[in-house]
């Protein structure tokens, strides 16, 4: 943390600073000392694994582990099926597509399922790792941003998001103020 400054990033503004920090304005992005944007957790998680003293963040695939494997492309599904219900319902009630917002809330409601019935696997009870983030952004981000909690009537779910929100660096760089 000492190493890096985080910046509050406000799209979707006309005019917003952090156009000019990344002008594609998606987040998270991390600029480097030689002024390189990195764009998207997987190449930023990427580049912490090569610098950093942490826990490996993204498992190479040499390593065969179709189960990591497996619980990255599950969370990018997730936080892709809340992001299209994030526009979905912020758009005018007279312009949202009922078909759409019940098919991701469908989606999401499969995917917490399932999710709480993996909380044991080495996967998810292991070193802190890119799938682990990705999964509590889209489980925080449905939770503020609709009538709807993954971790509801999912215990282990629950408890597995609560833990992480107390890491350090989850904690100081959370959008979203503590549930």
């Amino acid at each position: 943390m000492d190493q890096i400054e985080v910046i509050p990033a406000q799209t979707r503004q006309v005019g917003s600073p952090y156009y000019d920090i990344n002008p594609s304005g998606r987040v998270p992005s991390l600029v480097l000392d030689d002024g390189t944007i990195l764009e998207e957790s997987y190449l930023i998680c990427r580049y912490f694994d090569s610098v950093g003293h942490g826990p490996q963040l993204v498992w190479p695939a040499e390593t065969h582990n179709w189960q990591y494997g497996q619980l990255v492309a599950l969370a990018r599904s997730f936080l892709d099926g809340i992001a299209v219900l994030g526009r979905e319902v912020r758009r005018p009630e007279n312009e949202q597509s009922p078909t759409i917002v019940a098919h991701e809330r469908s989606r999401a409601v499969r995917l917490a399922d399932i999710l709480e019935t993996r909380l044991q696997t080495e996967t998810m009870t292991g070193p802190f790792n890119l799938a682990h983030m990705i999964l509590l952004g889209a489980i925080d981000s449905g939770s503020r941003y609709f009538d709807w909690t993954a971790t509801d009537n999912r215990p282990k779910l629950k408890q597995w998001a609560e833990h992480l929100r107390t890491r350090t660096s989850i904690a100081t760089t959370s959008p979203f103020d503590p549930l």
